[in-house]
């Protein structure tokens, strides 16, 4: 599935964080947002090991982002709270990897290969800050 729990719940924590001139601590996100703390504290350290979050520690620690908005894309985001690009079907991205014994026979696999093209594109291309503005 392309947008995931996990993925959407990213965006909705670097929105809230990108509004706020201080850290947001993981607390105040899971009680703003209504997501469980400790699944939210999970993809916010994905987001911060993969350079999205910056995390500051103590009693005014929190999360800032790491990158200006316009450089922090969906791609890298969805990527790195899922462990993996996000993919839209369970199709593998060539067909000497797909895992079915009739990947050489298969009429599908070429128009979807270029449909998750087309997806990767958009969402390397959409950033925060396109999401700020909406």
């Amino acid at each position: 599935m392309l947008i995931t729990r996990a993925s959407e719940y990213a965006i909705l924590s670097l929105i809230v964080i990108s509004k706020s001139d201080l850290p947001v601590g993981s607390e105040t996100l899971s009680r703003e947002l209504s997501i469980s703390k400790s699944f939210l504290a999970k993809i916010l350290q994905a987001l911060a090991k993969n350079g999205i979050l910056k995390s500051f520690k103590g009693v005014n620690g929190g999360f800032t982002l790491a990158l200006s908005p316009k450089d922090i894309n969906m791609l890298k985001v969805m990527a790195s709270v899922e462990g993996k690009a996000p993919t839209v079907f369970d199709c593998a991205s060539s067909i000497k990897d797909c895992p079915s014994e009739r990947a050489e026979i298969c009429s599908i696999w070429p128009f979807l290969n270029k449909l998750q093209g087309k997806i990767d594109l958009f969402l390397a291309n959409l950033t925060l800050a396109d999401i700020l503005e909406d």
